[in-house]
This record gives C-alpha cells, sequence and structure tokens, in this order.
C-alpha cells in the first residue's frame, strides 16, 4: 500500500502551461497534472515510436477537459470522466483543466526520457 497527495508529490516538472506533480506507488506512477494554457503536446513525443506516448493511461478529470488523439480518431474528456487511454497517443491540454493520472512507471519513464530532450531541444 501507499499513497500520494499534490501537495507533498516528490517530483515537480513545469512548462508554459503546465504543472505536472509525481510520485510513485508499487511500480505505478501518480500524477496530479495543472494546466492554465491550451497546448497541444505532439511535438514533445517526436522520437518515440510513431510519434506518440507508448505508456499507458487511466485517469479521472477534475476540472475541465483534456484531449487526446490517436489513430483512431480524438476524443474528449470532461470534468467527471474517468479515462483510460492505451499506448498510440499525443494529448492535447486546455487552460483551467486539472488530471490526476496513473501510469505504468517503466513505461512513462521511457516516454519521459523523449518528453525532456525535446524540451531541452525546443528551449535552446
Amino acid at each position: 500500500m501507499g499513497k500520494v497527495n499534490a501537495a507533498s508529490a516528490p517530483q515537480v516538472e513545469e512548462a508554459e502551461g503546465y504543472e505536472g506533480r509525481f510520485g510513485e506507488v508499487d511500480g505505478y506512477t501518480i500524477a496530479f497534472e495543472t494546466y492554465s494554457a491550451d497546448g497541444d503536446m505532439r511535438d514533445l513525443f517526436k522520437g518515440l515510436p510513431n510519434d506518440q506516448c507508448q505508456a499507458p493511461h487511466w485517469g479521472y478529470v477534475l476540472d475541465g477537459k483534456i484531449t487526446f488523439h490517436t489513430a483512431g480518431g480524438t476524443e474528449v474528456f470532461e470534468a467527471g470522466d474517468a479515462y483510460y487511454v492505451g499506448p498510440g497517443h499525443t494529448p492535447e491540454i486546455h487552460a483551467g483543466g486539472r488530471v490526476v493520472e496513473f501510469s505504468p512507471s517503466d513505461e512513462l519513464a521511457k516516454t519521459m526520457e523523449v518528453i525532456m530532450k525535446n524540451m531541452e531541444a525546443m528551449e535552446g
């Protein structure tokens, strides 16, 4: 058993329009994400297979909405929706959105490595 709290999550990642607070429990990463601007995140996933996130996610939208793009189409999840999105997607965030998301840590780490490299390249 274990727990993660948004206020005390040990890892914090920030970018324009995004704040993520992360902690790990039993091989799963729990993310508390807040979006303060709209953004299509596709460019951050370049270099992954099909330029898409390869980690599955289970989540709950607390406020606002989040959109996921897949080969099969686009789906929007809004406040009150619980969701699952499998490997092979890219997210689009919307200002005012807040989600809690659960992901297998190993798969998420591989994706985050590419995202961080892409963010560094965009900044510099």
